[in-house]
Parts: structure tokens; C-alpha cells; sequence
């Protein structure tokens, strides 16, 4: 049960689970060696911003940044840092974490309690990627390490603390994974853990007895020397005391977590699996998307559907799954991988294992009575998204007893196409869609309205971009998610009810209209302050669906605005998204349902802006402030002309 009035039940914030780890890090940390690269760029930048602007552990030490040549090297001076007997922690991502696997294993060995963060992301194959997969996480799980994955930037910050005690708790090293972008880059309201928490939780470096120092003259040991046939095996397999213990450090520290926060992890996270008949099995983000389509297809299908969500992966919790997903007839096992030469991607073989052990009686495991049917499926690569209607299309697959090996979400003769997509958003929420260009300003500004409306207006938001390597100068979108209970969904949005057009190209890359909900809202960045011009030049199929859903058009110069405001040049294209701000503010239909003045939202703007922007000087925030003042009370509608029949039908 739950804790009703838990100690520290957290700071409520919005932040990213780069910046929740930063937060965390920051706090409990003596250093960082680290050559982060994206997606992991974020919590690296964070670390040594922090540590730029001389701020304090809770122990009031200064922090440590170091920034090497490789990642190779980084994770050799975190090796070096904490022989010394320090707290010491590091950020990468992708080809990164498989260029220190070397150093891993070492670390593990010598049984250093260090924590990794990782961005998950996606191993150059046949193409560069820099977005999520989980195959750089695979490509090491063989090293001795821990490894945990975050499904939302809360559980990033709180696995932060978690797995640093359970690392020093149990002298073994710790990945904390969250999916590259999708996690990492993704706003959402989070309750961060307080300073008092942190303190009691992980404890003083230098007070613990947990942190050896065995470079210490007075206490010789050996370490990382050369073995020969008659030694290596024995220190090797002696490891064991070690890596057995771990099970069950791991689940009494997330207990301790539990109680002093109110916040429950476990090895794994059952979702509505006590009467299931079909669940769907993952790691990651992708997890609360299928516990929100669970509950659709509960609803709407009147299926029997649950979800299992693998929190830890080393060590693996074969009895604990295993114990989950006995009862059901089918289930699906979604990875962000492909390894077709392999019998099965790395969980889903785990899990067959597991069951296999369980149905030969081996000493430990859950007994069963005959096998579920068991289906694999690979989704999610290079951050390709995996939608409701992907969860749909893997239980109907199940239900007639189908294929046991497919892929999720592109065309292909393995895939299986989606008969529905459904909207799994909370009841009455309200999305937007932006289309942009890289550097002008959406993306941030994007942030600031999650911002606004999750600290200050107590809402629940999710704000995320979507973008390629190349990012700047070229089409960008973005996405916004605003609701009054928590927002589960984690793949782009094919239903929206607002979408600004910041790229004045958009109507000719595509569809910007696609998912638009009748009765919703288009803003037209336009140069031109005449309606019919600016109606003029949508183009007809266009025109048609706006007629067709009873669309609202909305227009403004946010270039001119721009450039009135600052003189500064490099600030003059950015600041077009801060206009946007403010049109949002005007267009959004949630701030008039709630008892706020116009003067009490411009106060909230203007704390949002300080908390963005107070560091470049009041001269950016005041330009910041009239942008976004000037996109609120300039923002211009354009009425839908009636079509010819109709007038004459009038007339």
C-alpha cells in the first residue's frame, strides 16, 4: 500500500528526464567524466553548467567536470575516480556506451558502485541514427552490470537515487537507462526529490562506509592485476557473492524508496494483469503507451489486456515474471531492437528461458502448469513510432493465434498493419501539432507554454519535438499535450485540436491538418495582414478540410513582431516562437475554463520567462516578454469564406 502521508512526496515541477537526472546527480554527486553524445548531450550540458556555476553537492562540495577526448577515456577516469573511493557518474549514449565496453568490464570487476546514464539509442548499422533504440544497452549487458529503464522522466530522476544506493549496497555498477529523445527530451510535470530526501537516502561519500577508497597506502589491496590458469576462474566465479545478492538489495532499496516517497518500483510493474488474458511485455517509454491502449481495449473491445513493464533487466527477474504473465494464454514481448540471427531479441529469449526453467521445475522458479503462447516483436527502432494502434494490431494477432515473430509500424511482409488507432489521451485533453523550421524558436518555446501550464496553472502536460540530425534550417515539428490526469501517451500525435504554422512551406510538405479535431484551431505565420490574401493562398484541399471540420483560422506577422522587438540579429529568428506564446495563450481553450485575468497569466508568463531566459540579462526577458504580450493581442482571425453555392443558396 501506498504511504498516506509519505515524508518526502517530492517538489512538483516540470522537467525532462535529462533534467531530472541533472537534478539528482548534482545533489549526490562529487563528479562527472563524461563525452556525452546525443541523446545524452542534455545531461552532460546540464552537469556542467552546474558545475560552471560553482554550485555545491549537498555536502557542500564543488562539483567535477571532465570532459575527455572519448568515451573510452571517460569511463576509464570514472574507473580511476571511484578507486579513489568517489561518487562519480557519466552520460552516453549509442556508439559511445559500446566504445567503453572494454572499461565496463573492468568496473565491474573491481566492483565499483558507479551509475551510467544512458540515452538509449539506436547502433549505426546500415544508416546513422542518433534517436532510440536499444541495441547499445544490449550491446553491453553482458559486462556485470546493473541495468535499469525508465518509462517517464520521473522514474529518471527517481532511478537516479535508487540504483546509486543499491550500486553502493551491493559493490556493483548500474546503467540507468531512458529512451534517447523520447525520454530525455520529453517535458512532463515530475515531482523532483527533495535535498533532505537525497541526503537520507544515499548518505554522505565521505561518512559511508559503502565508498572504499583502494588507492588508500595505509589499506593496500590488490586490484586489476594479471591471473593465471590457477587463479582467474576463482576470482571470477567468486563474483557471484556479489552479483547474488544484488535481487535482493535492489528490491529492499526500492522499498526503502517506496516508503519514504510514496513513488512504488519493483523489478517489474504489473498493469492490470489479474485477470488478463493477453499482455503486452517491454522496457521503456513505450510501456505506458500500451497500459493507456490496455485500457482502451478494456473499454471499448472489452478485451482482457495488461501490461508488463521490465524495470530491471540485469538482474534478471526471471521468477518475477515469469510469476506476472503464467495465467495469461498469449503474450507479446516488444523491444526496440532486431537481431534476426539471434533466436530471439534479448528479452524476449530471457523470457523463454524463464519459462523454460519454470516448466522443467528448475530449483528457484515459479512453477507452471503448461505455456502461454509466447510473441516477439520488434518496434520502436531509431525512435520509429509505435502507436496505439500498433499495441491493437500485436493483441489481435494474439487473439486468432497467429504469427509469433513480427515487426510493429512500418510496411513490410512481417508487420502487421493497424486496423485502428486509437485515441488513448486522457478525457478532455487538448493537443497541439507545430510545424516549424530548425532555430526558429518552437521547440523552446514549446517548453515554456508546458512550463506555464504545469508549474503555474497545475495542469498535466507532455511536450516534445520531433526532428532529424540535421534539424537546423529544416522542417521541425512539435508537440504539446495539455490534460487534468496524468498523460500516458508516447508516440506523435495523429489527433490534435490546435496546429501553428511557423513553416510558411507547410501546407506543401504534407498534410499539417492530418488528426485535427472538428472545431479546431490553425494559426498562418503571413506577411500579409489582408484575411482573403492569407485565405487565397491555402491551397484548396486545405481549404476544404477547414470548411469541412468548421476549422478556426488565426494569422499573424511573428516575423515582423521579431524583428520589431529585438535588434539583436541572432535573436530576431528565435523569437518568432515566443510570439507564438502568446497566440497560444489566446487560441488554447483551457485558460478560459479556468479563473485567471489576462494580468494574472502575463505575471505567469513573466515567471516562466525568468526561469528560461534570467540568466542572458533583463534586456532578453523584457524582449521576450513584449514578443510574447504582442502575439497575444495582435493574433488576427481569418473568416472562412462561404463557398459560391452556399451564397447563392442565400441570396
Amino acid at each position: 500500500m501506498m504511504p498516506t502521508n509519505p515524508s518526502f512526496p517530492g517538489t512538483p515541477a516540470t522537467a525532462d528526464g535529462s533534467e531530472t537526472v541533472v537534478w539528482v546527480e548534482t545533489h549526490v554527486t562529487q563528479g562527472a567524466c563524461a563525452y556525452p553524445i546525443t541523446s545524452s548531450t542534455n545531461m552532460g550540458a546540464g552537469y556542467q553548467t552546474a558545475q560552471a556555476s560553482g554550485k555545491k553537492n549537498l555536502w557542500g562540495e564543488p562539483l567535477f567536470f571532465l570532459e575527455l577526448e572519448s568515451e573510452h577515456s571517460s569511463a576509464s577516469t570514472c574507473e580511476g575516480f571511484a578507486l579513489a573511493g568517489g561518487r562519480v557518474t557519466n552520460f552516453t549514449s549509442g556508439q559511445g556506451l559500446v566504445l567503453m565496453k572494454e572499461v565496463l568490464y573492468t568496473i565491474a570487476g573491481k566492483r565499483l558502485p558507479v551509475v551510467f546514464h544512458v540515452g538509449a539509442r539506436a547502433l549505426t548499422s546500415q544508416a546513422l541514427n542518433v534517436h532510440c533504440g536499444h541495441d547499445d544497452v544490449m550491446a553491453v549487458a553482458d559486462a556485470g552490470w546493473g541495468i535499469a529503464f525508465a518509462k517517464n522522466a520521473q522514474e529518471a530522476g527517481d532511478l537516479a537515487l535508487i540504483l546509486r544506493r543499491a550500486a553502493e549496497e551491493g559493490e556493483t555498477p548500474f546503467l540507468s537507462v531512458q529512451d534517447g529523445f523520447l525520454t530525455t527530451h520529453t517535458v512532463e510535470n515530475v515531482r523532483l526529490p527533495e535535498p533532505e530526501l537525497m541526503a537520507e537516502f544515499v548518505g554522505d561519500p565521505y561518512a559511508t562506509t559503502r565508498l572504499r577508497n583502494l588507492m588508500n597506502p595505509a589499506k593496500p589491496i590488490m586490484s586489476g592485476v594479471v591471473q593465471n590458469q590457477d587463479a582467474y576462474m576463482k576470482g571470477k566465479i567468486a563474483q557471484r557473492y556479489f552479483t547474488d545478492r544484488l535481487p535482493g538489495i535492489l528490491t529492499a532499496t526500492m522499498e526503502r524508496f517506496h516508503a519514504l516517497t510514496g513513488r512504488r518500483f519493483g523489478l517489474v510493474e504489473p498493469y492490470r494483469l489479474e485477470d488478463a488474458e493477453y499482455a503486452l511485455v517491454g522496457m521503456g517509454s513505450l510501456v505506458e503507451t500500451a497500459m493507456a491502449t490496455a485500457d482502451w481495449l478494456r473499454a471499448v473491445r472489452e478485451l482482457r489486456v495488461g501490461v508488463l513493464g521490465v524495470t530491471v533487466f540485469r538482474p534478471f527477474p526471471a521468477r518475477e515474471i515469469v510469476e506476472a504473465l503464467r495465467t495469461v494464454k498469449a503474450f507479446t514481448v516488444i523491444e526496440r531492437m532486431d537481431n534476426p540471427l539471434a533466436q530471439s531479441n534479448p528479452l524476449a529469449a530471457e523470457i523463454k528461458a524463464a519459462f523454460a526453467d519454470a516448466a522443467a521445475g528448475a530449483p528457484g522458479s515459479t512453477p507452471i502448469h503448461g505455456l502461454p503462447a509466447i510473441h516477439a516483436a520488434a518496434a520502436g527502432l531509431g525512435s520509429r513510432d509505435v502507436r496505439p494502434g500498433d499495441f491493437v494490431a500485436a493483441v489481435e494477432e494474439m487473439e486468432r493465434g497467429g504469427r509469433r515473430t513480427f515487426v510493429l509500424g512500418i510496411r513490410h511482409e512481417l508487420a502487421l498493419p493497424p486496423t485502428e488507432d486509437p485515441d488513448v489521451r486522457p478525457r478532455g485533453a487538448f493537443s497541439m501539432r507545430g510545424h516549424s523550421v530548425g532555430g526558429f524558436g518552437s521547440v523552446t518555446t514549446n517548453r515554456v507554454i508546458a512550463t506555464i501550464l504545469g508549474d503555474l496553472f497545475k495542469l498535466h502536460v507532455q511536450a516534445y519535438p520531433l526532428y532529424g540530425s540535421e534539424k537546423k534550417g529544416l522542417p521541425t515539428t512539435y508537440f504539446l499535450t495539455v490534460a487534468e490526469e496524468r498523460i500516458r501517451t508516447h508516440s506523435e500525435l495523429a489527433h490534435v485540436d490546435f496546429v501553428p504554422l511557423n513553416d510558411v512551406n507547410a501546407f506543401h510538405l504534407g498534410n499539417p491538418l492530418a488528426g485535427i479535431a472538428a472545431g479546431g484551431t490553425v494559426f498562418i505565420q503571413s506577411s500579409d495582414a489582408d484575411p482573403a490574401a492569407i485565405w487565397k493562398r491555402i491551397p484548396d484541399e486545405a481549404q476544404a478540410i477547414i470548411r469541412e471540420r468548421g476549422l478556426r483560422i488565426l494569422a499573424l506577422d511573428t516575423q515582423k513582431i521579431a524583428r520589431e522587438t529585438t535588434s539583436r540579429p541572432e535573436l530576431q529568428v528565435r523569437m518568432q516562437g515566443i510570439v507564438l506564446l502568446g497566440i497560444f495563450l489566446r487560441a488554447t481553450p483551457f485558460l478560459s475554463r479556468l479563473p485567471y485575468t489576462d494580468d494574472e497569466i502575463d505575471r505567469a508568463v513573466e515567471r516562466s520567462m525568468r526561469k528560461f531566459f534570467g540568466k542572458r540579462g533583463e534586456a532578453v526577458i523584457q524582449e521576450n516578454l513584449r514578443a510574447a504580450r504582442r502575439g497575444f493581442s495582435e493574433v488576427f482571425e481569418v473568416p472562412v469564406p462561404a463557398r459560391a453555392h452556399e451564397v447563392a443558396a442565400h441570396d
